[in-house]
Parts: structure tokens; C-alpha cells; sequence
């Protein structure tokens, strides 16, 4: 398999080097030169098959043979060592719970499956040591802290926003230490992100450190999350044979995974982009023209992104033919009132507690089956509620128990550095060689 960038379709790397690159070296996103679509027959009958042997199948042409079979299948039961439960809601909606991992969110499969391709590659001596920048609006830190700590060979430095994430998931990201560094930034979740990706081309800074990013910009976060819709499909009741998406989206990576998916074989009608008051794709689908947003804050503090970067890759896969793209993808945005009587509908009617990034993916489900009767949806919930305790505890007026992943962490010792500038992290970095 070769990847290609965006912004220069004559440079071409394996899989190899576009994951310890992250970003190709023109800023460009790597973009996999073609897409083969699965066996019919495996695809129809995906019950038959185990989690493992479905994976294998899907993400085997992506890394090529760059990986033997062995080693990957490690990598894959490693990464998906948890439950991917498909739950209804009523009759034509169900939910895609993707919580049951490490730090309760659906980032743990792409964080863990990163750290251990990195881990694979070092350890065959492809490279020495590795430094992986991570931006994050919430709980990418926290999988990818919890995925790469203590992973051999691998340095891994986490931005996030001040005062823009949860408590829980602050603790989930500053509690580590050894090889993980948080780093606390006054700014928003774009600040982060572009600070990453200046360094990752910063000519003083790679003369000393060898650069990658886990962010869903690396090619290896958004191929194992196809698997989720694979997983989907697998529990689905036989007489369904086609289903719509409804993807919380703040920096289009699941979506992105979805359409891949569908490019696959999966016989997904629809993909639903739903998102809060930061909607620059919804505007775009109004308007014919993309504009980047400046991030506002709100409940759903994942999405809070004004310029998504894997919607460039979403883009590329319809040829940037908006008409193609409106025939697939619905977006629909929500505000925050919006998503709290959300939170209280789905417990009061269905006995479901969601959290607010899956509220708003039941608001885009239910808006998309009441434009298309009959049809059949299924949200994804992407983190566990619990993570957004102090944010919900007034809507559904409950104790909530603890998980234990979570409660471990509560009484741990916040251990980050705050800075304001790309100077500051520069200087950060300098300071740890």
C-alpha cells in the first residue's frame, strides 16, 4: 500500500513511513493511493466471523506487508481487547456504544493500535527514538497517554486547551508522568493542533527529535476505527441489510473511517455528520463555500473545532464534488439546550444515560429518520457518561456509580506545564533532550 499527500500526489511513501511521519513533509495528509473493496461474500456474511478475523481482513490492505500476519494480529486483539455492544433505542435507532475501553472512549482502538505499530517498527530497529505530539480536545489525550505510557522507545507530549476540557478528562491526560509530558495550553483546541503541526515540520527542532503525531491525522488512527462499523454490522439483526451513521464529529476522522468503510463494501445508506454550534461542514453543504470557524465552547467539548482536518480527506474521497458528498453525507448541527433535552429524552424515554457527544449523535438520528421514515440509524456513543459527570449531574438528577477505570484517577496529582505560545513549546521540547 502506498499513501500519497494531498498537496502533492507525486510524493508517495509505504505505510511505514507515513505513520512515523504523520504529516508529509509539504503539511500535506496522507491518503491511501487506492481503496479495494472487500470480497462480497466475506461482507454478507460477517456473523460468521470473530472480531479478530474481521479486522485482519479489513486493515490487512492498508498496512501491505510491511507488518507480518503474526505481528498484526497481536496488534489488532491488543487494540480491540474490549466490547463494541450495538444496543436499541426504539425501532429504527440503535446505539454503537464504544466506551469499553481503557479510558472509556472510542480513541483507546486508534491510540493503542499507533503505539504498538510505532513499538513494532522500533524494535526492528527502523528507528531510534520517537517523539509523538499529540493535540487534543479531550479524550484523544487520555487514550493516547494511557496507550503509549511506559511503551518503549517512545517520548509522547500532549497539548490541550485550558479550561476547555472536563475534570475527569484533564486527570485522565496530566496524571502521567515517565514518558508522557501534558502540557496545558491557553487557547483553544486549533491552537493546540497548529502548534503541533509547526513543529512536526520545524527544521531547528528535527534536527534533534524525530517527529510523529497520534493525532487522527496519522494514517494509524482512522484505519482501525473502520473496524467499528464492521463490528456494527456483525451484530445487526439478519433481516437488516443496510444501515445509516450517525457520527459525533468534531475533527471528521470517524467520518472519514465511515466513508472508507462504505468504500469497502459495508452497505451503509447514509453517514450523518452531527455536530454543535461548530458546524463549518454544515455551512459548507448551505453555502457551496468552506470557511474555517473560530471554536466556541460548548457541552460536547470533543467537537469544539472550527477547521477540521480530516474533512480535507472526506473531500478527497468524493473528488471534492459537493453533489457526490450531499448524496452520502446529512450534517446537521445542534446547540447545547439542544443536547441537554437530548440527555433527559433519551434517559426518561429509553432508561439510556448518554453522554453529550452522543446526544448529539441520537439528535442527528432522529432528525435523519424523520426526514427518512422507515429507515434505520444507529448513533455512536463515544465516551462514557461518567467522564461528563459534572457537566450532566443537573440534567439527570442521579448518583452515578464510578467505573473503576475512572476511579482510580479521580484523587491522582495533576502533573502538567502551562504555556501560552509556540515559543513556549518550543523552548519545552528543547528542554527535554
Amino acid at each position: 500500500m502506498k499513501y500519497y499527500s494531498l498537496k502533492n500526489k507525486l510524493h508517495k511513501v509505504n505505510f511505514k513511513e507515513a505513520l512515523f511521519n504523520g504529516l508529509a513533509p509539504d503539511r500535506g495528509l496522507y491518503f491511501p493511493k487506492e481503496i479495494s473493496e472487500l470480497n462480497k461474500s466475506f461482507i454478507s456474511g460477517l456473523r460468521n466471523y470473530d472480531k479478530s478475523e474481521v479486522s485482519l481482513n479489513v486493515i490487512s490492505q492498508f498496512i501491505g506487508n510491511e507488518i507480518d500476519k503474526n505481528s498484526l494480529i497481536k496488534i489488532i486483539e491488543h487494540s480491540i481487547d474490549c466490547e463494541f455492544p450495538l444496543k436499541k433505542i426504539d425501532e429504527n435507532i440503535s446505539v454503537l456504544e464504544l466506551f469499553h475501553g481503557p479510558t472509556m472512549a472510542f480513541k483507546d482502538v486508534g491510540a493503542r493500535f499507533t503505539a504498538r505499530c510505532l513499538s513494532y517498527f522500533i524494535r526492528k530497529g527502523f528507528s531510534k527514538k520517537v517523539t509523538v505530539l499529540v493535540a487534543t480536545s479531550g479524550d484523544t489525550g487520555a487514550a493516547v497517554a494511557s496507550g503509549f505510557h511506559r511503551v518503549e522507545g517512545i517520548d509522547v507530549f500532549i497539548l490541550y486547551p485550558k479550561n476547555k476540557i472536563s475534570k475527569i478528562q484533564e486527570k485522565q491526560i496530566s496524571t502521567f508522568s515517565d514518558n508522557i509530558f501534558p502540557i496545558e495550553v491557553e487557547g483553544s483546541f486549533d491552537d493546540c493542533q497548529k502548534m503541533v503541526k509547526d513543529a512536526i515540520i520545524d527544521k531547528d527542532l528535527a534536527f534533534n527529535f524525530n517527529f510523529t503525531t497520534a493525532n487522527s491525522i496519522n494514517i494509524s488512527r482512522w484505519i482501525p476505527q473502520t473496524l467499528y462499523y464492521f463490528f456494527a454490522f456483525m451484530q445487526l439483526s439478519s433481516n437488516i441489510k443496510k444501515t445509516s451513521f450517525s457520527i459525533p464529529s468534531g475533527n471528521y476522522g470517524n467520518l472519514f473511517s465511515s466513508v472508507i468503510s462504505k468504500k469497502l463494501g459495508l452497505p451503509i445508506e447514509h453517514i450523518i455528520s452531527s455536530n454543535n454550534i461548530n458546524n463549518p461542514v454544515e455551512r459548507y453543504f448551505e453555502s457551496g463555500i468552506y470557511n474555517a470557524l473560530t471554536s466556541k465552547e460548548t457541552l460536547s467539548n470533543a467537537m469544539d473545532i472550527g477547521d477540521p482536518s480530516n474533512f480535507k480527506r472526506v473531500q478527497t474521497i468524493f473528488d471534492s464534488d459537493l453533489r457526490k458528498m450531499k448524496n452520502m453525507i446529512y450534517a446537521f448541527s445542534f446547540s447545547d439546550t439542544q443536547t441537554k433535552n437530548a440527555i433527559k429524552e433519551l434517559l426518561d424515554n429509553f432508561n439510556y444515560i448518554s453522554d453529550p457527544h452522543g446526544a448529539i449523535g441520537y439528535l442527528g438520528a432522529k432528525k435523519y429518520i424523520n426526514d427518512n421514515l422507515g429507515s434505520q440509524c444507529i448513533f455512536l456513543e463515544t465516551a462514557h457518561y461518567f467522564k461528563f459527570y459534572d457537566e450532566i449531574k443537573s440534567i439527570i438528577n442521579k448518583d452515578l456509580k464510578v467505573p473503576s477505570q475512572l476511579n482510580k484517577i479521580l484523587n491522582k496529582v495533576k502533573n502538567s506545564i502551562q504555556i501560552k505560545n509556540y515559543n513556549q513549546f518550543k523552548d519545552y521540547l528543547n528542554l527535554t533532550i
